[in-house]
Order: structure tokens, then C-alpha cells, then sequence
């Protein structure tokens, strides 16, 4: 029996036995923290927290470890709820691309973005994909990640969305991180369907969908709204044709355009909807009363040069908000969540704590693992992050690029990356 002790906490954030399944609006920038405190987690679950007052001293010293965390914060580890993690190469030609002056648009329009990655992604066998990703996953483990959800859709084939969601259900049983799987086949349309996506409609709902049921492989589905892309009529078919095999939405809506893609994911159950960079009082209508929650992704923002999605518009309407990474290697090559927070409070004037939150208990919700996942309640997952010795929360957000994560806790034991592989 695995014990952990963690004693002089200098804060502890998201604490509490009765936390809402989510923050929004002004709850955002309240982190329920516990100064000068204490957390016990025995096993893979967090067992006792609060104040050092109230500690009750140790009476069985067996099988444990004991961690004075001194000057230092514990979290939750981040749920990172938007990722394209497993992916066959990076794509720094089109990085170069865009800093000649092509769009993201231009780019895919001859043959590049999503495209490239999946020609890539045919040519490297399951295992080396497998193993490169995991790799991949737990690199973002030693920033604080203890949670991902990873998307297929570099596949764009039965046989290539397939080997994509295999090779995330092996990185579910090799990992202590949770992940969730999605199934993206509608990402975009591959170049012999370029003319007949009524043929790839049908490919999707008649082939792959039947087979990754069969398998298992997916909890999610989603759809790139888009112009360029899927329209909101073959969005609506689809998810209709997932909700079949009880894959709920999560879906990519927004980004460049705003089609109406968030009102009819919200009418068809939608746990998410990503990306938002534009977004009208209609949106926010769609979204108020609804389950649903809006997901930014500031690190394309950041790298695309696109706009920022109105982070303070959505709080102020008192919605809550969550912050992805859309890790992938063509518009957002940077999981690193800490680095996250950064740029939405630099760009999207966000507040420390509700970035936190925003990267916390929010993406928890949005990946579907509110009951075990996102805050330090009695109960959850022994999934945490220690500081280092910093002078406050907002000292992650302000030192961009620095790992301020000294340690972390995946289900009660300590994680090591050389334990990786």
C-alpha cells in the first residue's frame, strides 16, 4: 500500500469536497485555495487535505513517503481536453511557409496542413507511431500534464484512422496519464475525395464507424466545422450518425468563420466546442443553459497569428471556459500547458487563477472526468503537481517558457520520464 504525505503546503489550489463540476463567469478567478496545508493520498486516490492546524499528526509510518512541500503550491495536474498528440512528423516547412506570407488556408489549399500530416501518417507503421508518442505524452507529463485527450483524423482512411485510435488505445494501457480517444475522421477531406464528399460521408458512417464501435476505439467524436471543410449539415449528419454507437460530440467549430456550427453542436449534446477564435452574441446564446463547454485554444492563436478567442466576453456572460493546447504539428507544436496559461493572460486577458482553472477542473469537464479528475477532492485520482519554491500562482503564468513544476504524482506515484519507455 502506497502512502504519500505532503506537509507544509505553502498553497493548495482547487481544494474542496463539494467543487462545482465546473467554474464559470466570476467563479473563474476563485481558486479555492488552502494556504499553509497538508494533502495525504494513499494508493492511486487523494484520502485527506487541509489546513496544518488541523493535521492530526502520523500514526502509521509503514509505506510512506513523506513531502515537505515548503514554499511551494500543489494543483491538480492539467487535463489537456484538445490534442492531436499522435501525429507521424513535425512540419516546420510550412512554419517557413507562413512566415513568407501564406495563410494557414493557402497552405492546405496546395496540398499541405492536415493533408501533409496524413500522407505522413500512411507511410509509418503502428508501432513507431506508438512509441514516438508516448514518448511525446509524457515529455508534457513533466510540465504538469496528467491528463489528455487525443484525437485521430491524420488517418483520412479506414486503415489510417484505424492504426491512429489502435494506437491510442495501447497509449491508455502504457501510460498513467488518463487519456480519452476521438475519432476526427472528419478532419478533411483526402485529395481522391476531393470532388465526392457525399463518397466520404459515406465512407465515415458506413466503414469506419461500424469498425471503431467494434473495437472499441473511441469515446468522442468530432468534426472540423469550417468553409474549406465540413459543412454544418454534414457536421449534424454525422454526429447524428455517431450519438448510434454513444459517441458524444466534441467538436472544431469557429476557428476561421462562424457558420452556425455552435448552435447545432449545442443541439446535439455537444460536451465542447473547441477553438472559438471568432465568436458572435448568437454563440453566446447558443451556449448559456446549455452543458456544453467553450473551449480556446490560444496556442494556435499564438502560432497562426489568428485572433484570440474573447475570453472575458464569455466570462462576463458568465459561461464557463476551458484552455487546450491543440498540440499538433501544424498550427499549434506546443503542449506545454503551463506556457498556456501564459499567453492567455498576456493575449487574452485572462487572470491567473482562471487560466488555472481554465487548465484544471474546466478541462476535466470537457474530457469527461469531472468524477475523478481536475481538483484536490477526497476521492480523485492521486493526480497532482508540486512548484517549485515560487512566490505565488501567477508565477506560473508570468515566467513563459520556464517549467515551474518541480514534481508530479500520476495516481499516487511519482512520476519519472526515464520511466517513460
Amino acid at each position: 500500500m502506497a502512502k504519500v504525505l505532503i506537509k507544509n503546503i505553502k498553497g493548495l489550489f482547487q481544494a474542496g469536497n463539494e467543487l462545482p463540476k465546473y467554474k464559470k463567469g466570476s467563479q473563474m478567478d476563485d481558486g479555492d485555495l488552502i494556504e499553509n496545508a497538508f494533502l495525504a493520498l494513499e494508493d492511486d486516490e487523494i484520502i485527506a487535505f487541509g489546513k496544518m492546524e488541523d493535521w492530526g499528526g502520523i500514526t502509521d509510518w509503514r509505506d510512506l513517503e513523506v513531502i515537505d512541500a515548503e514554499g511551494k503550491y500543489v494543483l491538480p495536474t492539467f487535463c489537456d481536453s484538445h490534442t492531436h498528440a499522435v501525429f507521424a512528423a513535425t512540419r516546420e516547412e510550412e512554419f517557413e511557409d507562413r512566415i513568407k506570407g501564406l495563410s494557414y488556408e493557402e497552405i492546405a489549399l496546395k496540398g499541405g496542413g492536415i493533408l501533409n500530416s496524413a500522407g505522413r501518417l500512411q507511410e509509418m507503421d503502428e508501432d513507431t507511431l506508438f512509441e514516438e508518442a508516448l514518448e511525446r505524452i509524457h515529455g508534457l507529463a513533466e510540465y504538469g500534464t496528467g491528463a489528455i485527450e487525443i484525437k485521430s483524423g491524420y488517418g483520412l482512411s479506414v486503415e489510417g484512422e484505424l492504426k491512429m485510435l489502435r494506437v491510442i488505445k495501447r497509449l491508455k494501457a502504457a501510460s498513467p496519464m488518463a487519456i480519452k480517444a476521438t475519432f476526427l475522421g472528419a478532419h478533411a477531406f483526402p485529395k481522391e475525395y476531393k470532388e465526392n464528399h457525399e463518397g466520404y460521408m459515406k465512407l465515415m458512417i458506413d466503414e469506419m464507424l461500424p469498425k471503431i464501435a467494434e473495437e472499441g476505439l473511441a469515446d468522442y467524436i468530432d468534426c472540423f466545422c469550417e468553409r474549406n471543410y465540413f459543412t454544418v449539415a454534414q457536421m449534424t449528419r454525422l454526429l447524428k450518425e455517431g450519438a448510434k454507437y454513444n459517441l458524444v460530440p466534441k467538436v472544431h467549430v469557429n476557428q476561421f468563420s462562424i457558420m452556425g456550427g455552435i448552435q447545432a453542436a449545442v443541439e446535439h449534446g455537444a460536451l465542447s466546442v473547441d477553438h472559438l477564435e471568432e465568436l458572435n452574441e448568437d454563440d453566446i446564446k447558443a451556449l448559456k443553459g446549455s452543458d456544453t463547454m467553450p473551449t480556446f485554444l490560444p496556442g494556435c492563436s499564438f502560432f497562426l497569428s489568428i485572433p484570440y478567442g474573447k475570453a472575458r466576453q464569455v466570462i462576463c456572460a458568465d459561461l464557463p471556459l476551458a484552455l487546450a493546447s491543440d498540440f499538433n504539428p501544424g498550427s499549434a507544436p506546443s503542449g506545454n500547458m503551463q506556457l498556456l496559461t501564459s499567453v492567455a493572460c498576456a493575449k487574452m486577458n485572462m487572470t491567473p487563477f482562471e487560466t488555472l482553472n481554465a487548465t484544471t477542473l474546466n478541462t476535466a469537464y470537457a474530457m469527461g472526468i469531472s468524477d475523478t479528475h481536475g481538483s484536490i477532492t477526497v476521492g480523485k485520482k492521486a493526480n497532482i503537481m508540486i512548484t517549485k519554491q515560487i512566490s505565488s500562482l501567477a508565477r506560473i503564468p508570468y515566467s513563459f517558457g520556464e517549467n515551474n513544476i518541480e514534481t508530479v504524482i500520476l495516481n499516487g506515484e511519482i512520476f519519472h520520464s526515464h520511466l517513460k519507455n
